[in-house]
């Protein structure tokens, strides 16, 4: 139907218009799930990286702890302890390891002598951290996330 002072042309590319809006709706639906799955995975990869920061942070605390000369492995277990706990990790879900940094033995750092490399170790596995967001799975639960400094005894 055609009202007074318009013209044919005018009439179809109104109808146009319509069937315009339902391709956008279907373009939309085309590209939401493929935009979605990069949302998700930012943030996935996202808490992986604040994972790794705070396991390299509590093993830099946990190595300042152990290379001064009052420095003792418990006192090191323990800084690193905080650390952890401060950013949100239960106790048990890390390990924690002081070895000689050239040697790889396990080192008592209350008598090891000054200038021994002292290396701190703090890692978990993935699947071992509770918490966080983890909508997408696609790191994988048996992946091992590691903090590791090495500096020398004062």
């Amino acid at each position: 139907m055609i009202f007074h002072g318009e013209s044919r042309e005018s009439h179809q590319e109104l109808r146009r218009g319509r069937r315009r809006r339902g391709g956008a709706i279907l373009e939309a639906a085309l590209v939401l799930p493929i935009l979605l799955g990069l949302c998700f995975g930012m943030v996935e990869f996202g808490y992986y990286f604040f994972v790794k920061h705070t396991l390299q942070g509590a093993a830099r605390d946990g190595a300042r702890m152990g290379i001064v000369p009052t420095g003792t492995n418990a006192k090191v277990n323990a800084t690193v302890a905080t650390a952890m706990k401060a950013a949100g990790f239960e106790d048990g879900a890390y390990q924690i390891d002081i070895k000689h940094a050239e040697t790889g033995a396990n080192l008592n750092v209350s008598t090891a002598a000054a200038q021994t490399p002292v290396k701190v170790v703090v890692k978990c596995t993935w699947s071992s951290i509770s918490g966080g967001l983890r909508p997408l799975g696609l790191i994988d639960e048996t992946k091992e996330v590691t903090g590791i400094t090495v500096m020398l005894k004062e």
